[in-house]
């Protein structure tokens, strides 16, 4: 006996409809994936796939009841959030003559 799978919703979206599913571009996701600032993901072989339940988590983190909220989580936007790593002073190459 076989199990018919097909009448399940998927649980797991790759990029292009990960970024379908939260409004935002495959770009936007994959700089969130860069920075750590978007939703938790896993990798299948090469391949990177979220779990719906983890987007609406995410998504969720921001939801607010009026703009005034300040209960309410912020999703941060896609840029680095802290440098990984820190700024080195210029190194001296020496007196070339």
């Amino acid at each position: 006996m076989s199990a018919n799978y097909s009448d399940l919703p998927p649980r797991y979206l790759r990029t292009p409809d990960a970024s379908r599913f939260v409004g935002l571009s495959i770009r936007t996701l994959e700089k969130h994936r860069i920075y750590g600032t978007g939703p938790r993901y896993s990798k299948l072989g090469g391949r990177v796939v979220y779990r719906v339940d983890e987007l609406q988590a995410w998504v969720e983190s921001g939801a607010r009841a009026h703009t005034s909220d300040t209960t309410a989580g912020t999703v941060p936007a896609a840029a680095r959030q802290s440098p990984l790593i820190p700024p080195t002073p210029a190194t001296s190459r020496g007196n070339r003559r």
